[in-house]
């Protein structure tokens, strides 16, 4: 069993970041990958930035055993009006890498060790085990196909190239494809812009207790 997102989870478990991967980014980045193999599974498609689902829901998209690929597909929204994918990316990736997490762990694909690289993550260290799977998103991560580069990028995982980021995705043909990752580059950027107000409140906000003496 081999996706995109799947092939993200086990990418963002197993290779050194450039900069700490928060879990919301690759919530987001997750959620992303399935709306990409979702349309080139033929089981949605864009209407400009909109996710058009056909109705009733078409038959299983990456075959069995891959139950949160096919809880995405499930999710869709199957009547006009549609949702944005910016609205998919936010309604879908909310708990996602907790969720392909558990799936992992269920699956037996990860297994509990020291490991500092999680820290960032979650508070449970865990680290993949060999498996066909890693093995798969290893040897596509090493052949840098574009997709999978582009979204790991995003989150940090790898560095940006130049001429690739943003709105520029030079190695991805697909046009719908592009517009998801153009989504998600924004909807990460957003994210970030919110965690720096976050901060900088708490900042402001212990400043202002310093002076009053607390």
């Amino acid at each position: 069993m081999t996706t995109t997102p799947r092939d993200l989870m086990i990418v963002a478990m197993d290779m050194p970041s450039t900069r700490p991967v928060e879990r919301g980014d690759l919530s987001l980045a997750l959620a992303g990958a399935e709306l990409i193999d979702l349309l080139g599974a033929s089981a949605v498609r864009l209407d400009g930035d909109l996710v058009a689902a056909d109705s009733p829901a078409p038959a299983p998209v990456a075959g069995p055993g891959d139950p949160l690929l096919e809880q995405a597909s499930a999710s869709l929204v199957r009547e006009e009006p549609y949702e944005s994918v910016n609205d998919w990316l936010w309604r879908r990736g909310r708990g996602l890498a907790a969720a392909y997490l558990a799936a992992f762990e269920a699956e037996g694909k990860v297994t509990g060790r020291r490991s500092r690289r999680w820290v960032v993550l979650w508070t449970s260290e865990n680290v993949l085990v060999d498996s066909p799977d890693r093995t798969r998103a290893g040897n596509r991560w090493a052949a840098d196909e574009p997709v999978l580069a582009a979204l790991a990028a995003v989150i940090g995982i790898t560095e940006r190239r130049p001429g690739d980021y943003p709105g520029d995705y030079e190695d991805v043909a697909d046009g719908a494809t592009k517009t998801v990752l153009d989504a998600v580059t924004d909807a990460v950027g957003e994210l970030a812009g919110e965690r720096e107000r976050r901060d900088q409140k708490r900042n402001d906000a212990a400043v202002t207790n310093y002076r009053r003496g607390y």
